[in-house]
């Protein structure tokens, strides 16, 4: 059986540079803490656990700290967070991804010249709750073709800023924008889905055209894992998602020529390598 691998699967720039980041910590001997799962990856958040690495998953929590490294998720956290650390006088390592940091500068900006800030993601992941938390004022979050035909700005002079969760889903993205684009208001546009996560997803769907079965291996809370699993379903009836190796159930006629792999953002080497491996023994 042949496999096909995809080039883009496995760590992207952001989280390696992040992950990396906490090991590195590590060896200090300093107490060291991540604000919420360093990455959406339980295998790399377990390791780390046990070598001392606590998650904190509140400001609760984290007002509560008197000593010890804090180190920022790379999803990036609301400017409150920064403020609390700062306050506490604890010692803050940024690990946020440089392209999230990019949208927090945006959203900053546009907000405080008194525009309309519309966040295209997922409400309640880490990465818009991080960015929302940069905005002057509230912003508005759609993840939807639906939700973007109901939304309205504050006001009718409002001029409206859209930025992207970094790692949406790239066609869904500039649906949103073209539906939002024919309003009768200002709108700017800033496509923020990082370079990494849009070759990924466009190799995702080549490799999904092509094979009789596709694997998409990802975290279970891994947004952009999600997002290739849907992608690669669009395209190939037969896909499964899965963690690790031990999830992989997959039941296949020996006739079956070709089966595709890819992986989220969030997903190890290692993991990669044993059901690659274990595909090409067994099937």
């Amino acid at each position: 059986m042949q496999v096909k691998l995809a080039k883009t699967a496995g760590f992207c720039f952001g989280v390696k540079r992040a992950v990396d980041k906490v090991y590195s910590q590590i060896e200090s001997g300093e107490k060291i803490y991540t604000y919420g799962p360093i990455i959406h990856n339980d295998e790399v958040v377990r390791d780390l656990e046990e070598k001392g690495v606590s998650v904190i998953n509140s400001e609760e929590e984290l007002k509560a700290l008197k000593e010890g490294t804090v180190i920022i998720r790379s999803h990036g956290v609301p400017k409150s967070i920064y403020d609390i650390i700062e306050k506490a006088g604890l010692k803050m390592v940024d690990a946020t991804c440089p392209f999230v940091l990019k949208i927090h500068r945006i959203v900053e900006k546009e907000s405080r010249a008194g525009k309309q800030i519309v966040i295209v993601g997922n409400s309640g992941h880490p990465e818009v709750e991080g960015i929302e938390g940069w905005c002057e004022g509230k912003a508005v979050i759609i993840g939807s073709k639906e939700e973007a035909l109901e939304f309205l700005p504050d006001g009718p002079e409002k001029e409206v800023c859209v930025v992207s969760q970094t790692t949406f889903n790239s066609k869904k993205f500039q649906d949103i924008v073209e539906i939002l684009s024919k309003r009768e208001y200002s709108l700017i546009a800033v496509n923020t889905i990082c370079s990494a996560t849009e070759e990924r997803q466009k190799e995702a769907r080549e490799i999904a055209k092509e094979v009789e079965a596709m694997v998409v291996i990802g975290g279970q809370h891994s947004s952009n894992s999600r997002k290739l699993y849907e992608i690669c379903c669009e395209e190939c009836e037969n896909t499964h998602f899965i963690q690790t190796l031990d999830d992989l159930n997959l039941e296949l006629p020996k006739s079956v020529p070709c089966v595709g792999i890819t992986a989220g953002a969030s997903t190890p080497n290692k993991i990669i390598e044993e059901v690659q491996n274990y595909v090409r023994i067994n099937f």
